[in-house]
């Protein structure tokens, strides 16, 4: 099987409004649940806000080290999921009940496998 991550793709600034947020945690448990029982699930997480980041950049001999975020936007990657799915078809039905889930944007991406692809 193959893995993909699933990125959570959220709008810079505050969070939900207490019971909105609850109900997404509602969803997102129960959704997790169901994952790990079909055993797709690999590992998850959520993120603190970009402000949090520190980025590392190589320069030269040496590597400079600044506070983050590494890019400015609208939005930023607030958490992930890694699965393990049969195919792509597979990974995007468990991603699209992700995004509804979260009610956030996802992104669904293979990892490389040992073979190069």
């Amino acid at each position: 099987m193959k893995q993909y991550l699933l990125s959570i793709y959220q709008p810079t600034g505050g969070v939900p409004a207490p019971d909105v947020l609850a109900g997404v945690m509602r969803d997102l448990e129960r959704l997790n649940r169901e994952l790990r029982a079909a055993g797709a699930w690999v590992f998850a997480g959520g993120l603190h806000s970009p402000e949090s980041a520190t980025v590392l950049r190589p320069d030269g001999d040496h590597v400079l080290t600044t506070d983050g975020p590494f890019a400015e936007g609208k939005e930023h990657l607030g958490g992930f999921t890694i699965i393990k799915a049969g195919d792509l078809d597979s990974a995007l039905h468990w991603g699209r009940r992700l995004a509804k889930a979260t009610t956030l944007p996802v992104e669904v991406r293979p990892f490389q496998d040992e073979a190069g692809d």
